[in-house]
């Protein structure tokens, strides 16, 4: 097998010095347009790839990530938290070195306040829960124009200059909820219950929007009601849904499309209609777990915490060394658990 190229083989192609092709992969000054042109060629034609991870190595070169996400009662987002946690730990051999930033959930101003600060820190890219806010527009574009590099995580901010979203497809995924809850649901017709944590959140809104869709184009015996926003507060979307469910008897189903799932299940047993109306619900946690194997909740759509944390960091390190990443490895899937296939 043939060996792979070294710089000495582009030095020598090119006519250059080892010197000149160590300015020009490193896109130091002190080099003719020309010449550059030269290597860059004698790289082509050599077919050279350079080795990141030998390089970083020689230069004691470390990765600086930070990872914001919303502090609260989320059950994912603390297993998300964990998650990112690990990955810290490790991070020291890996060079890489990794902070966490909580802040108040739902709250634009305060995230936007957080990211126009991290512009001022010597990090090399952020991972942030987005929230959909022109304050938080702003300051990713602000992070951008410093060369620090951004992905949006589980819930994104496409109209910024992120670079990459790492989450499921949340449109998907509520077409994916109406299609299982309108196989579920044999009642003639009736309303349909929906609990979100906030509109202001990208996912919650195309969650929201793709399970409208499939409801009124397959399902049109079955209206919807207008969305709680429980803020992801278990105890506001007791009390709110409880409401909902006394006041409309004619409920026969539920969808449950963000945090607090705690309170739906609560409601549901204080009204009596646990286990009666078929519900889906999102994420899989012990909460949901629970209300599975109980028969209250039907199925649980789930995004694995721990393939995003991990994806965030491998996409920002290829952003880091202007190399591509795995699309297909960086996809997360969007899984569907019922009591039968519990992991």
């Amino acid at each position: 097998m043939a060996s792979r190229p070294t710089v000495h083989d582009v030095a020598r192609e090119a006519g250059v010095s080892l010197a000149t092709v160590d300015r020009v992969l490193n896109a130091r000054s002190g080099v003719r347009p020309a010449t550059a042109r030269k290597v860059e060629e004698a790289m082509a034609k050599l077919r050279y790839e350079r080795d990141i991870a030998a390089a970083n190595l020689s230069k004691k070169r470390f990765y600086r990530f930070c990872f914001i996400l919303p502090k609260g009662p989320n059950t994912f987002m603390r297993g998300l938290e964990q998650e990112v946690g690990k990955i810290a730990e490790h991070g020291p051999l890996d060079r890489i070195e990794i902070e966490t930033i909580m802040v108040t959930a739902f709250d634009g101003i305060a995230l936007a306040e957080v990211l126009d600060a991290i512009g001022h820190q010597k990090f090399d890219g952020v991972a942030v829960v987005a929230t959909e806010s022109q304050a938080v527009h702003q300051a990713i574009e602000g992070l951008r124009e410093r060369n620090i590099h951004v992905v949006t995580l589980v819930s994104d901010h496409p109209t910024s200059r992120r670079e990459h979203f790492i989450g499921i497809d949340n449109e998907v995924a509520g077409r994916t909820a109406a299609g299982l809850l309108g196989r579920f649901c044999h009642a003639p017709s009736g309303k349909i219950a929906v609990i979100a944590g906030s509109m202001l959140l990208r996912d919650h809104m195309e969650r929201r929007n793709g399970f409208e869709r499939i409801i009124r184009n397959e399902y049109p015996h079955f209206s919807i009601l207008p969305a709680i926003e429980g803020l992801d507060n278990s105890d506001r979307v007791e009390l709110l849904l409880r409401e909902m469910l006394e006041q409309n008897s004619d409920i026969v189903a539920l969808y449950s499309l963000g945090a607090g799932n705690r309170g739906v299940i609560r409601a549901l047993e204080k009204t009596g209609k646990a286990g009666k109306i078929p519900v889906v619900a999102h994420e899989l946690t012990e909460h949901t777990r629970t209300a599975l194997q109980n028969g209250i909740f039907d199925a649980v759509i789930n995004q694995d915490p721990g393939h995003e944390a991990r994806s965030a960091v491998r996409v920002l390190k290829a952003l880091v060394d202007g190399r591509p990443f795995l699309n297909a490895q960086e996809r997360i899937r969007i899984d569907i658990f019922m009591r039968d296939n519990l992991p």
